[in-house]
């Protein structure tokens, strides 16, 4: 089958991620063009080698299978609606939307389409899709809790409502917001040779999802590269639970077992088959294995190629598509009434909204 053809919209961080990816599985991926306006954007783009254009119109007009759009949400939401109008299939950076009512907008003008995915890679990261396979294999029995310490707002939400089932209901968000000093030593642009300690913020949330199932939300300002700051998952069951990589879970009666999520990475010391994770295991099961190996890429380009193949599958008509804007619009509902619980000090209750 021949690669994805992949169309851009937009020339920023996330974008060069994308292009990084499909860079490094030409066999799978094509980009057919980029849409980067201004001097700035396009130079950003130049050494991808890529067509660029400066309209909508320009970019459909090489027939890709999939527009991804990697723009500011308020934008984002408007190029979505017309590309979709054009009869595109598109996967959308997250969030779709700037706010409550851009959300609600775009999906009454986008939603029954079933055109629209969203590109949230991080339930696809492979450790995220590993506890997934364990948790629906029944490990832990029923699953009630989930804590994030890792990632911001609608991520979060995503890990959260992933590993509880992707709940759709009402939730009732009480935080706390947190002020204390931390080095901050790597950005986007690197590492930025200053340790002094500045000022950060940490937001920590409590997702009531009903039915006796909740989130804990745990992050701090620059938390993602921050290396001075662990990233922790925790998944709790009626018969177990699973903290990072430790599994401790309930086997009959009177028999509790410990395990651990192991990572079988090559190229290490002699080994010659290259750098490349190859899959994770659990007591000699697999529980996820690296379609893409023995490509070198890190866990995160991992989901993000996996989002991408299945997006293009699902416009092809092949599959059911990554992650339907459904699911994206609950994630970023949570992240804004996090921020807003936070804010205000007041809990926050959301309400069943049209794509629940």
């Amino acid at each position: 089958m021949r690669p994805v053809r992949l169309a851009l919209a937009g020339a920023g961080y996330r974008a060069g991620m994308h292009l990084r990816v499909a860079a490094r599985l030409p066999e799978l991926f094509e980009v057919s063009g980029v849409l980067a306006r201004g001097p700035a954007a396009v130079q950003r783009v130049a050494p991808f080698g890529v067509r660029v254009h400066d309209g909508l119109e320009d970019l459909l007009a090489d027939r890709p299978d999939v527009v991804v759009t990697a723009l500011p949400a308020g934008e984002n939401e408007r190029l979505v609606a017309e590309a979709v109008a054009a009869g595109a299939h598109v996967l959308s950076e997250t969030p779709p939307a700037a706010d409550l009512d851009g959300l609600r907008r775009l999906w009454d003008a986008v939603g029954a389409s079933g055109r629209v995915h969203v590109a949230e890679q991080y339930p696809s990261v492979p450790f995220n899709a590993a506890r997934r396979a364990l948790v629906e294999r029944g490990l832990l029995g029923e699953v009630t809790s989930v804590q994030v310490s890792s990632t911001q707002h609608h991520h979060a939400a995503a890990l959260v409502r992933d590993l509880l089932g992707r709940p759709t209901g009402p939730v009732e968000v009480r935080a706390v917001e947190l002020t204390a000093p931390l080095a901050d030593p790597v950005g986007r642009a690197g590492w930025s040779g200053d340790a002094t300690p500045r000022p950060l913020a940490t937001t920590i949330a409590v997702l009531d999802l009903g039915d006796g199932r909740h989130g804990l939300y745990d992050f701090t300002e620059t938390q993602t590269r921050n290396p001075l700051r662990a990233r922790r998952t925790v998944v709790r069951g009626t018969l177990g639970e699973v903290v990072d990589e430790r599994v401790v879970r309930l086997v009959d009666p009177r028999t509790v077992v410990e395990s651990a999520l192991v990572r079988r990475q090559t190229g290490w010391h002699q080994d010659v088959e290259g750098f490349a994770l190859q899959h994770v295991s659990l007591d000699g099961e697999v529980l996820w294995r690296n379609p893409f190996a023995p490509a070198r890429l890190n866990d995160e380009e991992v989901a993000v190629a996996t989002v991408l193949r299945s997006a293009g599958e699902h416009a092809r008509g092949g599959g059911p598509g990554p992650y339907p804007l459904a699911q994206g619009a609950q994630d970023h509902l949570l992240g804004l009434a996090i921020r807003e619980a936070a804010a205000t000090g007041r809990p926050v209750r959301t309400a069943r909204e049209a794509w629940s």
